[in-house]
């Protein structure tokens, strides 16, 4: 068992969006998620059965609640709680500098 690093291993490009399990027990699951540009396809909505949190390390990001007018902008440092089924989706990410994301899905 060695250290790792969150920043190290991102490819230079990629098409969709990626998720890679870091840590995964029976109450919860940790990701690391890396955009580049990616959005939620129109019409789509994340509907989760689990509650979310997320903090944004790098890159920017524009998080849209259903029922919600505002875009919440999210920049390096700012997190954010998502309760189990409340409907979410990415209305944009940073295309020029990818955004790498930390998420704890947990019940």
């Amino acid at each position: 068992m060695g250290t790792q690093n969150l920043f190290l291993s991102i490819p230079d490009s990629f098409k969709d969006e990626r998720i890679e399990i870091l840590l995964k027990t029976d109450y919860f699951t940790l990701q690391r998620i890396l955009s580049s540009g990616q959005t939620t396809a129109p019409g789509e909505w994340y509907d989760q059965d689990e509650d979310e949190w997320v903090v944004v390390l790098t890159g920017s990001a524009g998080l849209l609640f259903e029922g919600e007018t505002k875009i919440h902008t999210m920049r390096p440092g700012d997190y954010i709680h998502i309760p189990a089924h409340k409907r979410h989706r990415m209305e944009w990410t940073d295309s020029k500098q990818k955004t790498i994301w930390l998420a704890l899905h947990y019940h």
